[in-house]
């Protein structure tokens, strides 16, 4: 099993409790975690959009040129307006014991359990594109995500796209 992970802008949180998601309601009650590969894709603030990516092994050479992929590392775009508050932000990384979740997307990297979770430990993290980079990922600044959405979801990487209901239009 990976390591798991809960990514929150709250510090001291004891315990998480299965709730119900707006986004996926039809999952139930659940606590939603994310394993350490994917980790990099949520050291953001919550409601921050971003277009995360990485070179699968069905991505094309042509792909891998196309978005400059680096190589076994992940990408993080986020829109310029975000960037004071990415910078300014702090965020909480809640370790989760891993053995009553079950994988619910590999691409992803989301982990659910219908169980109540303790933490294992809690750690706060101020740098958040400092963070980003050395976890090897690449941190891009770019002025709008939907171009760069659209590119990717039309493509051949492995990606992850979130709160782009946040993102200019």
């Amino acid at each position: 099993m990976p390591r798991l992970f809960h990514v929150s802008g709250d510090a001291g949180i004891a315990v998480f409790q299965p709730r119900l998601s707006k986004t996926f309601p039809e999952l139930g009650l659940v606590v939603w975690a994310v394993d350490d590969s994917h980790l990099v894709n949520y050291l953001l603030p919550r409601d921050c959009p971003r277009v995360t990516f990485c070179a699968a092994p069905t991505t094309t050479e042509s792909d891998r040129r196309r978005f400059s992929l680096p190589d076994d590392a992940r990408v993080v775009a986020i829109e310029r307006r975000w960037l004071d508050e990415v910078e300014n932000a702090m965020v909480h990384l809640y370790e989760l014991p891993s053995g009553h979740f079950q994988l619910h997307d590999a691409s992803a990297g989301y982990w659910l359990s219908g169980e109540t979770a303790i933490p294992l430990g809690v750690t706060a993290v101020s740098d958040l594109p400092g963070e980003i980079v050395r976890r090897r990922a690449q941190f891009r600044v770019v002025e709008r995500l939907r171009t760069l959405q659209e590119e990717v979801v039309g493509s051949t990487v492995d990606f992850s796209i979130i709160r782009m209901r946040n993102a200019l239009v």
